[in-house]
């Protein structure tokens, strides 16, 4: 696990920005190790902490030509009920905030159908459609105050994969402003599950504000635990953690944090300077 402290949520969203540009560029360059037109599978979410990424990610696919044209998306979760085509869908909201931006088409993206009839087939359906598409190459996540992946609350099986979860009381007041009112919110969610999401060759986990500061502690530093389910991420071979200053609040390594990536810019830069 990687762990980078940076000033604010503007320095998060552009270091964000960089890794995931990096992996486009790397997938679009035929190699030994990377097969010609093999394409790039990105994971993407909603909410305020990743929003800050796509709009980065916006602008250097406007001023500075960044191309999303090998780029396929893999959603993480979707209201039961809410067809994809409704407005109120997560799925119509990242594609208003990031995919139609940059020209990612319908056809390349795996995404939950929150209308279908039977959620468990549906599940099903997605988790075969990620496998189909070579599975996600770097899956982008928000952590929430109490340590959620997803819609996967405490105590959420850390082996879980795809499935319906209730959504919390605290989530569906948040969710009122978009739909009306909060008796309009759905009760549930299909989302991916720990384990779906641990499938991804990468992860890059943000975290933003002082909310989040406890949930960072558990999450890099605590036991992993079903109580925090974002500290399963431990047990990923390659994980980076993007926080800023107030997130990092918690942590008890931040010298040995800042010091490995004082070193890692220094390897980059090619000067082994003190």
């Amino acid at each position: 696990m990687r762990v980078l402290i940076l000033p604010d949520a503007e320095s998060v969203a552009a270091a964000a920005a960089e890794v995931i540009q990096t992996e486009i560029d790397r997938a679009a360059v035929p190699g030994p190790a990377v097969p010609a037109n093999a394409g790039f599978t990105l994971g993407v979410s909603t909410g305020s902490t990743p929003l800050g990424v796509w709009r980065e990610l916006v602008r250097r696919h406007d001023d500075e030509g960044l191309s999303f044209a090998n780029t396929r998306a893999v959603t993480l979760y979707e209201y039961v009920g809410v067809p994809a085509s409704a407005p109120e869908s997560f799925r119509s909201v990242i594609r208003e905030q990031l995919l139609d931006p940059v020209g990612i088409p319908e056809d390349r993206v795996v995404g939950l159908d929150g209308s279908a009839p039977d959620v468990a087939a549906e599940a099903a359906r997605f988790e075969t459609a990620i496998a189909a598409a070579g599975g996600v190459d770097l899956q982008v996540l928000g952590i929430g105050p109490n340590g959620h992946l997803g819609f996967n609350e405490p105590t959420s099986s850390l082996g879980s994969r795809t499935r319906a979860k209730t959504l919390p009381d605290s989530a569906r007041a948040g969710y009122q402003s978009i739909f009306g009112s909060v008796d309009l919110v759905p009760f549930q969610v299909l989302t991916q599950g720990i384990a779906t999401i641990m499938d991804a060759r990468r992860l890059l986990l943000l975290g933003l504000g002082a909310s989040r500061a406890d949930a960072v502690r558990a999450a890099v530093e605590g036991a992993v635990s079903a109580f925090w389910p974002a500290s399963a991420l431990q047990l990923h071979p390659h994980v980076t953690v993007l926080v800023d200053e107030e997130a990092a609040a918690g942590l008890t390594h931040t010298d040995y944090y800042r010091a490995v990536a004082a070193n890692d810019s220094r390897r980059v830069s090619g000067r082994r300077t003190p």
